[in-house]
């Protein structure tokens, strides 16, 4: 039997993905007994040795990353000719098939999964780790709505970046890469945020910034042009919101937020002028009972705020008649008396 296995131990079940290197087979531990997922190197990838080495790199990478919201990483081998990761298995779909099927989410929504996005890519920050190719389809969503961040096979460590170096390979996805790894440059955590920023348009939008047939045409759009505004897409995105969405699409690096934690705390803060929580252009919302953080205080009612005006000035009124009426009286009062110090007698 353990000929049949994967190492020894993992028994594959089903293929449940591909990515551009390596297919993802929903597994069987059987020392552990428990399910993982298989992330297996493609032939004839895995005899070549610069493929071999990113997927290792992947590995090491996300291995020493511990966080909620990013996958964790359980082995990686060789058998025979087979390079292999395991990692826990993610039971849900990935961000990409969620907004495909949604067309696109309330602002509620998509606030509410992007600070849990900030956060996992945040604490890779952190760590010293840029993701480098942040994209929907390497963020799962789970069915009570837990998100896990996956695919660090083109990651860079940040002290391993010089400010200027410059690269004819580009790496990362076109359509989700930021200006400076258009260009070649050097990738910094703002260029992650450049990314998340990137995923937050098309999940209130419900399509990408930019839009071309091939990459290089891609990669000059991210450098020169500019994405038309959220709510000329969607009119019900909030003024501030596409604000911050713009910042996050600055072409210049320093004039976005610096890193993923940034942009989570403006997010965990930013007030959503009392948007309704129900408020989805599909009906099909996700869980948003998390989101008490993010909801405005909702305005004073008009009608109780108008009944305490009149109210008010009532009982002014009152005490102003009432003094008033009270200093004659005791004028009248004095003047009876000899002793009155306005006497004139």
């Amino acid at each position: 039997m353990a000929q049949d296995l994967l190492g020894g131990r993992y028994e594959l079940l089903e293929k449940i993905g591909s990515g551009g290197m390596a297919d993802i087979y929903r597994s069987l531990d059987h020392q552990l007994q428990r399910e993982v997922a298989a992330k297996i190197l493609r032939d004839p990838l895995a005899k070549d040795p610069s493929f071999q080495e990113n997927f290792l790199h992947e590995a090491r990478a996300a291995a020493n990353l511990s966080h909620p919201n990013i996958v964790t990483i359980f082995d990686f081998g060789r058998d025979n000719d087979t390079l292999y990761i395991v990692m826990e298995f993610v039971a849900g779909a990935d961000l990409k098939t969620l907004i495909r099927r949604r067309k696109l989410l309330a602002p509620l929504e998509a606030v509410e999964l992007m600070i849990k996005i900030s956060d996992g890519v945040g604490y890779a920050h952190r760590a010293g780790l840029v993701h480098c190719d942040l994209k929907p389809q390497n963020i799962l969503i789970t069915p009570d709505n837990k998100v896990k961040i996956t695919d660090f096979g083109v990651s860079r460590a940040l002290a391993t970046i010089q400010p200027d170096e410059h690269s004819d390979v580009v790496w990362g996805s076109p359509q989700y890469f930021s200006p400076e790894q258009a260009s070649g440059g050097a990738p910094s955590p703002a260029s992650d945020v450049y990314s998340l920023g990137v995923i937050l348009y098309e999940m209130i939008t419900g399509q990408p910034p930019f839009v071309a047939d091939d990459a290089a045409d891609l990669a000059q759009l991210h450098l020169t042009a500019e994405p038309i505004h959220p709510r000329l897409i969607e009119p019900s995105i909030p003024e501030s919101l596409q604000q911050i969405v713009l910042k996050v699409l600055a072409k210049e690096p320093s004039a976005r937020y610096r890193t993923a934690d940034q942009l989570g705390r403006i997010l965990t803060n930013f007030n959503l002028d009392a948007i309704p929580g129900d408020q989805s252009p599909t009906g099909d919302g996700l869980d948003i009972t998390g989101l008490a953080q993010v909801k405005a205080t909702p305005p004073q009612n008009p009608a109780i705020a108008s009944e305490m005006d009149w109210t008010m000035i009532a009982l002014g009124l009152l005490a102003f008649l009432t003094i008033g009426g009270l200093i004659p009286l005791w004028l009248w009062v004095c003047l009876l008396y000899p002793s009155c110090p306005i006497n004139p007698g």
